[in-house]
């Protein structure tokens, strides 16, 4: 008997690399993931909604104060990246690269509220908090009750080596 190699799938390393989560046996620890996961998603997306409802207002008051070029183009991008990408978080599908995006329209938020209002509180908090979330599901990805675990699992038992028959 030989092994033969289903090579159709053995070019997928990186893509279950980004699909990995940290794992963990404990039924408490995959409910409280879950729970993160999909709170850390759908609190996010009226922040979205908002940006879409005064593209203008936000790309002059927001992204103008900033200093970044084309406001309302990177406007629609944190809006879409803020419903889109929470949303796929929320579910758990490509989990890591929706937490980087998300992530990274948390940072400039940060940025935004130390610019321009210092160090207020509240919104510097609330920007932080979702910065730590987001950060989290970056190194760990999904968890157990994620899409990512399934895809993972479909990969994983389609590329394994098949035994043969030499004849």
């Amino acid at each position: 008997m030989t092994v033969t190699q289903n090579t159709k799938f053995t070019n997928f390393s990186r893509f279950r690399n980004i699909l990995k989560s940290s794992s963990t046996e404990q039924l408490g620890l995959k409910i409280a993931w879950t729970i993160l996961r999909v709170g850390m998603g759908v609190l996010i997306v009226h922040n979205g909604f908002a940006k879409l409802a005064d593209v203008q207002g936000f790309a002059t008051n927001v992204v103008g104060v900033i200093g970044l070029p084309y406001p309302v183009f990177l406007t629609y991008c944190a809006a879409y990246i803020e419903i889109v990408s929470a949303l796929l978080l929320a579910i758990g599908f490509l989990t890591r690269l929706n937490a980087m995006a998300l992530l990274l329209t948390m940072l400039i938020a940060i940025y935004f509220h130390l610019k321009a209002e210092g160090l207020h509180i509240s919104p510097l908090e609330m920007a932080s908090l979702y910065s730590l979330g987001y950060l989290f599901f970056l190194i760990n990805g999904g968890g157990a009750w994620a899409i990512d675990a399934l895809l993972l699992q479909k990969l994983t038992s389609i590329s394994q080596p098949v035994l043969a028959n030499d004849q």
